[in-house]
């Protein structure tokens, strides 16, 4: 097992890149040119899952002679009006939280405020994941999948509430799936799965970030779906589903632990892969089965939620029965710091990609 501690002495080191293209000329002659991008939708037949969905997956080229998009959330932009954007369709509703009150008046900067249980919550990171999501809509990207068909939502009108969003890496490139925490009451994907998301699409990866259920079972069930849909429609999403890894925090990680324990045939779903590597942060569980995958944990020596030492004990477990583990405790901090940024934490994802790439 190795156990890795970081202290608040870590300094925290922020980058800014700024590129500018300036083009200039004068012609005497008039050159037109023109581009035609063209995209396609292919129907899986085989997938149960695509026989049961209603709607087929539809993936968009983009023109690289498009209008550039400019970004219109900022710190003072309302969360209604975010979720109620027409670039989202009906799924804006589900970028925050389905199950809590959200207030007219909250803007981006107070998210925090609705995030029961969760610290370190980054505004300016609010508004970039909204951002970034209105940009990929805005260019005709599908970033947004349902993974019930209409009529198990018309059997169920919880599952209305369930989905996978899609933060696209490199054509044909790993998969992680990342499910966010919020006491199995509400999902707090805004900062306990997006950021991470959004990071590892760019490092390549495939990143998808599950909407569920409230309840341990419903959750895992949907997850476990998750899993089902993005395997059987990998060839349409262009992703790589060998080697792929869960991701969670707190009750998220919980699901995440125990899908890759149990696999997805314990949900009530065909038997499919299991994952590669799981990757938990800052959860109490404490049960082990014996069929654990390779286990990367973190935690704060201060979370009031999920001890570090019970952390600890977990990954020693797992570590005893032959699984690759690694366990990182940060000195200081509280539950629910997601990526950590401008904390000791910073920079532990990272760690985490390397975990999983040593174990694919």
């Amino acid at each position: 097992m190795k156990i890795k501690w970081r202290r608040r002495h870590i300094a925290s080191t922020l980058a800014m890149f700024l590129a500018m293209v300036i083009l200039a000329g004068c012609s005497q002659t008039t050159e037109n040119s023109s581009a035609n991008s063209t995209s396609s939708s292919s129907h899986a037949t085989s997938s149960t899952v695509v026989e049961e969905t209603s709607e087929s997956i539809e993936m968009s080229t983009t023109s690289s002679s498009a209008p550039t998009i400019v970004p219109p959330y900022n710190l003072d932009t309302r969360v209604q009006d975010v979720m109620n954007d027409s670039t989202f369709a009906d799924y804006g509703r589900l970028i925050f939280p389905a199950d809590r009150q959200i207030s007219d008046t909250l803007q981006l900067r107070d998210v925090g405020t609705i995030l029961t249980w969760y610290n370190n919550v980054n505004a300016d990171k609010t508004v970039e994941i909204t951002n970034y999501l209105y940009e990929q809509a805005a260019k005709g990207e599908k970033i947004f999948f349902d993974i019930y068909s209409d009529e198990e939502k018309q059997q169920d009108p919880a599952k209305n509430n369930t989905g996978i969003f899609f933060f696209r890496g490199n054509p044909n490139e790993k998969v992680a799936v990342l499910n966010a925490g919020g006491g199995f009451s509400y999902v707090a994907a805004m900062h306990d799965s997006f950021p991470h998301a959004l990071e590892l699409s760019r490092q390549g990866y495939n990143a998808f970030a599950l909407i569920y259920r409230p309840g341990a079972q419903t959750a895992s069930e949907d997850l476990a779906r998750a899993i089902v849909f993005i395997h059987e429609n990998a060839e349409d999403l262009a992703v790589d589903v060998t080697d792929y890894s869960l991701w969670g925090g707190s009750a998220g990680a919980r699901m995440s632990a125990w899908l890759g324990s149990n696999g997805t045939e314990s949900y009530g779903e065909d038997s499919y892969p299991r994952p590669a590597a799981v990757v938990m942060q800052y959860t109490g569980l404490s049960q082990i089965t014996g069929n654990e995958p390779p286990t990367y944990a973190n935690v704060g020596t201060n979370d009031g939620i999920a001890n570090y030492r019970t952390v600890e004990n977990y990954i020693s477990r797992i570590a005893s029965q032959g699984a690759d583990t690694e366990v990182e405790v940060f000195d200081g901090l509280n539950h629910g710091f997601g990526l950590g940024q401008g904390t000791v934490a910073e920079g532990w994802l990272d760690n985490a990609v390397s975990f999983w790439e040593r174990n694919s």
